[in-house]
């Protein structure tokens, strides 16, 4: 290295040197430049959490055996679970595995293993430094990144390299590919996770007539891949191995009450076990339930062949959440053929059957593989490392309903899972009447096509796929779609919908656009809250996606409230109250109950749209409405419905479909998505096996500067090196957060609550409690620490009409200007573990602008339930000091109390509203940053306050009397805020 620096001649200032100093993260291997930095982030992201830590998740793959009873509190004569209130030990669950297709470990040659506890073979034999075909890590890790991540084109690429090279020229070496050619044939060579693409070619085989339309004559190609060999390749992979069930099973909690999770908790699973078993051969053996889904998608708006159908395929022994994650559990299989015609021709009946019929026909064609690993169970090494005979089955299909109705070759406007007549879909459906593949053949051998089309909504002259395989009725594996059925569907396209229609014909259109541009106003108003779509304008954009309409519901009920009759009200609620309940990841007998209940109010409240006039006809019309009523049995039958909601699907659109199509050229762009597919699974699948293998570790450049001081220094002077202590300013209070990090997902151990200080405190505030108090507009504060203290410090509150002894000495006083509440929220956005963190912000100016004073729930009483074991708060600061040497967070709150002892009768929300004293000032507290559980969201009682156009949302908490405290904020609020 040259003794000095090169200057800067233009600002007379040293160039910057890249220091090769890296440190890793050892629990989620993110990367440092400086000790500080890692510290930082360790007591950000990894500080073990002072909140009451939940009892680990339980599942059929935690023990073997003592599944069957082992946590069961036995009955007379030592019986379990009968009519009895028997109870299981506090916080623990009972699996009920089946006791036949129970997953049992074997060897490669089928042979079942002893001991079923045994560690399983090892995958490779491949040692610990072997990169085959890559020659190095650099080499991987140089080939994931501009291919995976930077997503470079070729052209790119090549420049890169050549820029490397120059770099290298001084010192004879060479960067780690010598072109882009070479990188790609090395990514192709990598034998982990190959699926290759194929392609065939349909065309119509009936009769031609004298001049026959377009599409009889032309030929429509699809592409696709070996759909066992992509099984093969899921099950082998051990990203899988913590969170994959290998056996249906049944779970009930310490009330011996049902609970619902991933697919193979339901009852389908075990009802296919019990069928699979009636074969001896199949005994001991897997099942394997094969998850698909289908769905057209556009990957530009401009002209042209744009338009792509994939079909999508996962592992049913995955867990939900990794599923949603995306963590390579679903795989794109095939792309079938769009056929398309000449305009007069579109509506063809012809046209129409012969569209149907490919679909079917490709879709078998592409899944015939699979058949005979249906019938007889195959060995195959499983994600935790064990082999196991695996009999495969076609599971839940995951579409919207125009897609459904092709799959299931059902009628427009009728159900695609009972034979409900399509006239009579307004009604209640109750039991589980269903359609099947026997009732369909029934009654075609009765009726005619003609018949079956418009008394059935049966189309006979088409035979569905799952007809040709083991065990599959496609009438019974459609799955609820959450996104298209009942967000998109009955909420925005109906519901928002109809409230507006009635707007308009109730109060006419020049009055009702004015109540409209209020309904609006209110909506851009409602204060910000981590994950809600900002409505600045309100909702009067053009295209809508899934999340606006996941914004729209969590806010449309306190804004229109007050231009609504009370039955239409309550209405919304009780359709709101089913959505939010649905869409848990964890479901129980009471929730299914709870969504019955919800179905039975709805369907009688929303008469009010028919007695006013907005939908005078009823609602017969209208399948989606209808289909919410099969959602308690969907429960039952495949477990909580958002993991197999067609947002995953749509989501993988973007990594499967969109980005691949970006990458090409465009010309013929289809053969180039597959590679780019192919390619891409090829290089997470590398990733998993090294990373398996302990071949991650740390950083490229960690581990080559490793090496390098190894040979420089030798293993003592290294030892030594790495030994050093941190400086004063580097170390860290585990109790506190970097205020930049955004509010998501996290991964750690569950915890119920736990809330950590910003990691610096602001330095522009006064160091003493009353001039801290005078600041803050609050001279009583030395008071309500005094209060504050005594009750941290004495096990008994003071006694009524005692004075409240003096403020002890305070040191060290210190203000912050947010705090991050991390807890368990698995039905929202949220690590594996189901941990989120969001930011609790107490700031005079938010990004430059207003000043941003959020609300918490802050516990109460935790013997109580919902949220009158709650109290709704406003932190107007976060300050934190020491006193008889203990450091105490805490919170300056002020606070609300609810206007009732109950919830609104008409919206299902607690009112709350802000506490002043005698003086008519604000009522402050201060409680202890683990009095806090996380952040709520109030929104205002609008009445009939009418909003200027220049109202601003940080207004909103100063600007009304009253506030809604909003349970559906999100999931985990609904679960809390009751």
């Amino acid at each position: 290295m040259p003794a000095s620096l090169p200057m800067n001649r233009r600002h007379g200032r040293e160039d910057r040197v890249y220091n090769p100093l890296r440190l890793p993260c050892l629990s989620c291997h993110r990367i440092f430049r400086n000790l500080s930095g890692l510290t930082k982030h360790t007591n950000t992201h990894h500080a073990r959490p002072h909140g009451h830590t939940l009892l680990p998740h339980e599942t059929a793959i935690d023990k073997e055996a003592h599944h069957m009873n082992g946590d069961l509190d036995e009955g007379p004569q030592g019986k379990t679970p009968g009519n009895a209130p028997q109870m299981l030990r506090e916080g623990r669950l009972y699996h009920l595995v089946h006791p036949v297709l129970n997953g049992r470990p074997c060897d490669s040659n089928g042979k079942f293993l002893e001991d079923p506890k045994s560690q399983p073979p090892p995958r490779t034999e491949s040692t610990a430094n072997d990169w085959t075909p890559f020659t190095s890590r650099l080499q991987f890790e140089t080939a994931d990144f501009v291919f995976q991540h930077a997503r470079m084109s070729q052209g790119n690429i090549n420049h890169l390299l050549e820029l490397w090279a120059a770099s290298l020229i001084p010192y004879g070496a060479l960067p780690p590919f010598a072109s882009v050619q070479h990188l790609l044939e090395t990514m192709d060579s990598i034998p982990f996770g190959d699926a290759p693409w194929t392609s065939f070619k349909a065309r119509y085989t009936g009769d031609l007539p004298l001049n026959p339309p377009p599409w009889m004559t032309a030929e429509y190609e699809f592409a696709h891949r070996d759909p066992l060999v992509c099984v093969r390749n899921m099950l082998a992979n051990p990203d899988f191995s913590d969170e994959f069930d290998i056996a249906p099973y049944r779970e009930y909690d310490p009330s011996l009450k049902r609970r619902y999770t991933n697919l193979l908790s339901g009852d389908w699973a075990w009802d296919q076990a019990d069928i699979i078993a009636k074969d001896p051969e199949t005994h001991g053996a897997m099942f394997c339930p094969l998850i698909l889904g289908s769905d057209k998608t556009t990957v530009s708006i401009a002209t042209g062949q744009n338009e792509y159908h994939p079909v999508y395929l996962s592992l049913g022994n995955v867990w939900n959440n990794v599923r949603r994650a995306h963590r390579n559990a679903i795989l794109v299989v095939a792309f079938l053929s769009i056929p398309k015609t000449e305009k007069r021709y579109a509506n063809d009946a012809r046209f129409q059957h012969f569209r149907r019929e490919l679909f079917h026909a490709s879709l078998s064609l592409i899944l015939r593989p699979l058949h005979a690993s249906m019938l007889k169970p195959e060995i195959m090494r499983c994600p935790d490392g064990h082999f196991r005979r695996v009999i495969y089955g076609l599971g839940p299909y995951i579409a919207d309903y125009m897609e459904q109705i092709v799959v299931t070759a059902i009628v427009q406007n009728w159900c695609v899972t009972c034979p409900t007549r399509r006239q009579n879909l307004q009604d209640l459906c109750e039991g589980f009447n269903i359609r099947t593949r026997e009732y369909a053949k029934a009654l075609a051998g009765v009726y005619s096509r003609k018949k079956l089309w418009n008394d059935h909504g049966i189309i006979s002259a088409v035979t569905p796929f799952s007809d040709e395989f083991p065990r599959a009725d496609i009438h019974e594996l459609i799955a609820g779609d959450l996104l298209h059925q009942i967000i998109k569907g009955c909420f925005k396209d109906h519901l928002v919908d109809w409230v507006f229609a009635y707007i308009l014909l109730e109060h006419g259109q020049t009055k009702g656009h004015e109540i409209w541009g209020q309904i609006d106003r209110r909506l851009a108003a409602v204060p910000t809250f981590p994950g809600l779509r900002p409505f600045h304008q309100g909702r009067d954009f053009k295209q809508w996606t899934g999340d606006d309409s996941k914004g729209l519901m969590k806010i449309f009920l306190p804004a229109v409230v007050d231009f609504i009759p009370p039955d239409m009200t309550r209405a919304i609620q009780y359709f709101m109250e089913f959505c939010y309940l649905v869409r848990r990841s964890i479901q129980t007998e009471d929730t299914v109950a709870r969504i019955t209940h919800c179905l039975e109010r709805y369907h009688h409240y929303r008469q009010i749209f028919v007695t006013t006039g907005v939908r005078p006809d009823g609602f017969s019309s209208l399948p989606l409405q209808h289909s919410a009523c099969h959602y308690p049995r969907h429960i039952r039958q495949f477990g909580a419905p958002n993991g197999l909601c067609s947002s995953i699907t749509e989501s993988k659109h973007i990594k499967a479909v969109k980005e691949p199509w970006r990458r090409s050229n465009k010309y013929k762009p289809l053969a180039q998505m597959l590679t780019t597919n192919q390619r891409t699974d090829k290089l997470a699948a590398a990733r998993a096996d090294f990373t398996e293998r302990g071949m991650l570790q740390g950083t490229c450049l960690s581990e080559a500067l490793q090496g390098f001081l190894s040979l420089a220094l030798g293993e003592a002077e290294l030892q030594d090196s790495e030994d050093g202590a941190e400086s004063e300013d580097q170390q860290g209070d585990g109790n506190t957060v970097d205020d930049g990090d955004e509010d998501g997902a996290v991964e750690g151990p569950r915890v119920l609550g736990d809330v950590s200080l910003a990691r610096q405190p602001e330095r522009t505030y006064p160091r003493t409690l009353p001039e801290l108090g005078l600041h803050c507009g609050v001279p009583n504060l030395p008071f309500l620490v005094s209060s504050f203290l005594y009750d941290q410090t004495h096990p008994e509150p003071l006694p009524d009409g005692s004075a409240t002894p003096p403020c002890p000495p305070v040191q060290s006083v210190k203000v912050y200007h947010s705090a991050a509440a991390t807890f368990y929220a698995p039905s929202d956005i949220s690590g594996i573990g189901g941990m989120r963190r969001e930011r609790i912000r107490a700031t005079p100016s938010w990004f430059k602008g207003p000043a941003r004073y959020d609300c918490v729930f802050a516990e109460n009483d935790s013997t109580v339930e919902g949220f009158r074991g709650l109290h709704a708060a406003r932190v107007r600061t976060f300050l934190s000091f020491k006193s008889g040497g203990v450091e105490y967070p805490c919170a300056l709150i002020q606070w609300f109390s609810p206007v009732a002892d109950e919830p609104d009768e008409l919206t299902g929300l607690w009112v709350v509203e802000p506490d002043f004293d005698q003086d008519n000032r604000p009522f402050y507290g201060v409680i202890h940053l683990d009095s806090i559980l996380r952040l709520a969201h109030l929104i205002p009682v609008f009445g009939n306050a009418i909003l200027p156009p220049d109202f601003h949302q940080s207004e909103s908490l100063d600007a009304f009397k009253t506030y809604y405290v909003n349970k559906y904020a999100d999931h985990h609020a609904h679960e809390i805020a009751f």
